[in-house]
């Protein structure tokens, strides 16, 4: 199994450069991971090195397509708290 990175992308770069297998490529319109060489980092590191540096809450599924990083989880506000500053910001 592996690690995807879907639409929310934005092509940061940060992702590409720390994937100890080398899965990560830049694509159109958003990187991509190679699932052939995905090793989810399984014996290098304890933690994904994608996910851990992402800055995008949600770019990144694990291999079960739930979000790897998911919202509030960089930002540590719930999002909750997140919908409701949104709205707030948003209304002024």
């Amino acid at each position: 199994m592996a690690y995807e990175i879907i639409e929310s992308c934005v092509n940061c770069w940060a992702c590409e450069p720390v994937c100890p297998s080398k899965a990560i490529y830049e694509a159109r319109p958003h990187f991509l991971i190679d699932a052939k060489k995905c090793t989810e980092c399984d014996g290098d590191y304890a933690d994904p090195q994608c996910v851990s540096i992402c800055p995008i809450e949600g770019a990144i599924l694990d291999p079960f397509g739930e979000w790897a990083n998911p919202a509030g989880a960089l930002t540590g506000i719930p999002p909750e708290r997140m919908r409701e500053a949104m709205a707030e910001i948003q209304a002024r």
